[in-house]
């Protein structure tokens, strides 16, 4: 065997492990969820039984609404605020990148700080927790990783459009919505379709800002509560549903980023 047969060889080999490493447990787990008998150990034939016990069980349907009320609201604001955040440093980015670095500084802090800290706050301005401080904090983070998209759509923007429409007498309302806006819009879709992922996510900044009570558990949440009492076959059909659901709001997002990079 020649050198760069070899070598190509070792490079496929190294490869398919490291793709079976990431994705033989969830391989297993969407299997497991499928499985009629539920054991973890033994296939005992397909069935949809553990999908359809889930739209049977109150506690896992009343999360999954808190998780689509706190996804979708904290996502509509994060990416009103982070296109307009977007907007605003592109036009003043002269003014160096101490400002860059505040803003996305909660893309990097870790979830745990983040959470705490904003627990210190809300508790320090005598909130009371629940759903609406959960809006709060993801739109928190989310709108850090708006900024983020809806910018590198702005690096390649034509600013001359924008004044020769003021130039022609528009305001700025209207430049806003007639010109930037249709511009940048594949770039907001895909910031909004990243938060919401995101948020439907997200568990240790819930968990900290939730409150006490089960009115504001989100999905991540219950299927912390389940889990601590064994992995059920219950579970493994709610994670596979999350999953398929993050899959196919991140697959979109990089569609609309992949476009957007290449324009």
């Amino acid at each position: 065997m020649n050198q760069p047969l070899a070598r190509t060889l070792g490079m496929r080999t190294i490869l398919t492990l490291v793709f079976a490493f990431l994705y033989i447990p969830i391989a297993v787990l969407v299997a497991l969820s499928f499985n009629e008998g539920g054991l973890p150990t033994a296939w005992s034939g397909f069935s949809l039984k553990w999908y359809v016990s889930l739209a049977h069980n109150s506690a896992i349907l009343s999360a999954a609404l808190n998780t689509l009320i706190v996804a979708v609201v904290s996502t509509a604001i994060a990416t009103l605020l982070g296109t307009l955040l977007a907007i605003g440093v592109e036009m003043r980015r002269q003014y160096g990148r101490g400002i860059e670095a505040l803003i996305f500084a909660p893309m990097i802090i870790p979830d745990i700080v983040l959470a705490i800290a904003l627990l210190s706050f809300f508790s320090m301005l005598n909130l009371t927790m629940g759903l609406h401080t959960i809006i709060l904090a993801h739109v928190v983070f989310n709108l850090a990783f708006v900024c983020s998209v809806v910018r590198a759509r702005l690096k390649s923007f034509d600013w001359s459009i924008v004044e020769a429409s003021a130039d022609l007498g528009a305001s700025a309302v209207t430049t806003f919505r007639r010109v930037t806006l249709p511009v940048i819009l594949p770039a907001v879709i895909a910031g909004a379709l990243l938060a919401f992922t995101l948020s439907v996510d997200e568990f240790i900044i819930a968990f900290f800002t939730s409150g006490a009570g089960r009115a504001s558990t989100t999905l991540p949440m219950q299927i912390y509560s389940m889990i601590r009492f064994g992995i059920t076959p219950e579970i493994n059909a709610l994670a596979t549903i999350v999953m398929a659901v993050s899959i196919t709001a991140l697959t979109l997002s990089q569609r609309l980023n992949r476009g957007i990079i290449g324009q």
